[in-house]
């Protein structure tokens, strides 16, 4: 054989060689990213979660997210506890007020989401911590008084406006004249069977309408006069009377919340953007959404509600922050408005809503979320001072004495502030 060809064979050979290999290797599994949630207990907004999840993962192949799915119970204790294990998953969602203690704690990494995409979001949904942006919501929530024309009409009562509030003493003109009408159970529903972060979120706010509030703002080092002064004494006797004097029961049950202002069996109830939707469904255009009351500095709201995060932890945040940028897509963020009742928090989702924006039924909550809030303190210390509060409430509903179990409320959010050197910066 020709020296020259038996070379090129070789040649040929040991190229084939080199190049079967290439052909048999099987494509990189796409980066794994473990998204938790608080909604295991929520099939609507889980399936919604879900979807977001579904399309991103078929959208690409370099990351595909796993969902796990917690009841809200035991959510932040499951975080809490990852945590300590340094077993934090890439994605979590939070409720607003929890940010700040998440972030002093190290659990989080500010997100590296365009700042073009984030702008349109309302501020109440962004979780901005020294500057930087450490969570994001698809929603957003706002509270409102329900009650419908003809009830207003009945008990002979002006409709109140977020520019010309009920004062004090009209919210209890109506209340008692609620109960005294004998068409009712009860005057007012409240929701006290529910827990944990219903308690301030929906109860707190009374407080600060009356002038209180779980802490002193500035500084954040004492909750001294804030929590125990003058006017959330007062604040504490009105709230005991609503349970004492029969206006609303004092162990709401489960049925009471979910069916009472819907059956007739309460004239008013004090109820969330999520349960509008059945509300408007049961009385149509009889159904008014009335602002909450001045009990004496202004009427207030929460604002605020969950929130998507990364944790420090993760070895794929910027397919983490892929996916949070695609989830916050228009598409989503009306779905999740839609299907939860809750508010769009953009304008283009807003515009889209057959429910929230101008002249649409529930244009008041969102003019109530506009003008009327007041977030929940942005302090690391936040979660105690919700525990608290949720004690203290429950006790003075029962019949404890105001002063001293707010007194007691200071004692131990200040014991708690000095413990932790006040939460300074690490």
């Amino acid at each position: 054989m020709n020296p020259k060809r038996r070379l090129s064979l070789a040649v040929a050979f040991a190229t084939v060689g080199l190049m079967v290999p290439a052909v048999g290797v099987a494509q990189a599994a796409p980066a794994a990213i473990t998204l938790w949630t608080h909604n295991g207990g929520n099939a609507t907004e889980l399936a919604d979660v879900n979807l977001t999840v579904k399309d991103f993962n078929a959208s690409q192949s370099k990351y595909k997210v796993i969902v796990k799915a917690f009841p809200q119970a035991s959510y932040n204790d499951a975080v809490a506890a990852a945590a300590a294990s340094n077993n934090l998953p890439c994605i979590v969602d939070s409720d607003a007020p929890n940010i700040p203690a998440w972030v002093y704690a190290g659990y989080l990494s500010p997100l590296t989401l365009p700042a073009s995409l984030t702008k349109p979001f309302v501020s109440a949904v962004k979780g901005i911590i020294n500057g930087k942006l450490y969570s994001i919501g698809t929603y957003n929530a706002a509270v409102g008084l329900f009650t419908t024309k003809t009830i207003l009409a009945d008990l002979g009562l002006r409709t109140p406006t977020i520019a010309n509030p009920w004062t004090l003493a009209e919210f209890n003109d109506a209340m008692s004249k609620a109960k005294a009408s004998g068409k009712f159970d009860y005057a007012l529903e409240l929701g006290n069977n529910n827990s944990g972060e219903w308690w301030p979120y929906f109860y707190s706010t009374f407080l600060q309408s009356f002038g209180g509030d779980l802490i002193n703002r500035a500084g954040y080092k004492t909750a001294e006069g804030s929590l125990n002064g003058k006017a959330a004494v007062a604040w504490g006797n009105w709230w005991q009377g609503l349970f004492a004097n029969g206006l609303s029961p004092k162990n709401e049950t489960d049925d009471q919340h979910n069916n009472g202002f819907v059956t007739g069996k309460f004239a008013f109830a004090w109820d969330g953007a999520w349960d509008a939707p059945n509300f408007l469904k049961t009385f149509g255009t009889d159904l008014v959404i009335l602002p909450p009351p001045n009990l004496g500095t202004h009427p207030v709201i929460g604002g605020g509600s969950w929130e998507w995060a990364i944790t420090h932890t993760c070895s794929s945040s910027a397919g983490a922050n892929a996916w949070l940028a695609y989830a916050l897509q228009t598409k989503y963020l009306i779905k999740f408005a839609n299907d939860l009742g809750n508010m769009p928090v953009t304008p283009a989702a807003a515009a889209a809503s057959p429910f929230f924006g101008p002249g649409k039924p529930f244009e008041p909550l969102q003019d109530f979320s506009a003008q009327l809030v007041t977030l929940r303190p942005p302090t690391p210390a936040y979660p105690i001072l919700a525990k608290v509060f949720e004690n203290a409430a429950r006790a003075i509903k029962d019949g404890g004495d105001v002063q001293n179990t707010l007194d007691g409320a200071v004692d131990t959010i200040n014991t708690v502030l000095k413990s932790n050197n006040f939460y300074k910066t690490k």
